[in-house]
């Protein structure tokens, strides 16, 4: 069970509780969409509140809890599709490209260098827990004012009446965006947020969030493309 399950301890002629997979700071879930429903719906509690209940038991995450997930978008055999409820609680979705013929060359020249060695056995730490405590902290400080706020809920009401999707962005997309914004100007060096951070950010946090219609599908369209379409029509502030 990837949250846990208890075990009944003859000894002590009680049941204890043993910790899943998922009490890490970072937990990786390979081809999430390859696990079944039951594992899924697992992860809602202590994706949205850093928490499992199991048996009537609360038990919280250690901070920080971070949950990243990898699926692969071609091949569907063997799959389950994510439901709504649980991409909404993914604060990204970054597509990942083919590398470009530069950056092929530069994997293929770092495998041969390492003559076989692992790169796992070489990772070092570039952060510590404190120290990304701290950081997050600090976005908490980001300045945003109430126009870019307004923005934010501009644009993603927008996607909730744009004909050519079916699902809209729910208010939890606001608020992944709010705070998604506010690191990107941390990250560029500045205590306020800005117009060009929202709209930065935005595809990242919104693909994964709204459905196309069948008829936009059949187009060719992307949700991107579409995101971009809803953000051209909304006057940026100023």
């Amino acid at each position: 069970d990837v949250v846990g399950t208890t075990i009944f301890n003859p000894q002590e002629a009680k049941f204890n509780f043993k910790s899943g997979p998922v009490f890490s700071n970072i937990v990786l879930i390979d081809e999430i969409n390859r696990a079944p429903a039951k594992t899924q719906s697992a992860l809602f509690e202590v994706m949205e509140e850093r928490q499992v209940t199991v048996d009537g038991h609360t038990y919280k995450m250690d901070p920080p809890f971070i949950v990243l997930a990898t699926q692969n978008p071609v091949e569907h055999e063997g799959t389950y599709r994510l439901p709504e409820a649980q991409l909404d609680r993914f604060l990204f979705k970054i597509n990942v490209n083919y590398p470009t013929l530069d950056e092929e060359t530069r994997i293929l020249n770092e495998h041969h260098a390492q003559k076989g060695r692992l790169l796992l056995d070489q990772l070092k730490p570039v952060i510590s827990r404190q120290q990304l405590q701290e950081c997050r902290q600090m976005v908490q400080q980001v300045h945003v004012e109430q126009k870019l706020i307004e923005f934010i809920a501009r644009l993603t009401v927008a996607t909730r009446s744009d004909r050519s999707l079916y699902l809209g962005a729910s208010p939890r997309a606001s608020l992944a965006l709010l705070d998604a914004s506010k690191a990107i100007a941390v990250l560029r060096g500045r205590d306020f947020v800005t117009p060009e951070d929202i709209q930065f950010i935005a595809p990242s946090v919104l693909r994964h969030r709204v459905a196309l219609t069948p008829e936009r599908e059949m187009e060719g369209a992307t949700p991107d493309d579409v995101l971009r379409e809803i953000t051209a029509k909304i006057e940026v502030p100023r």
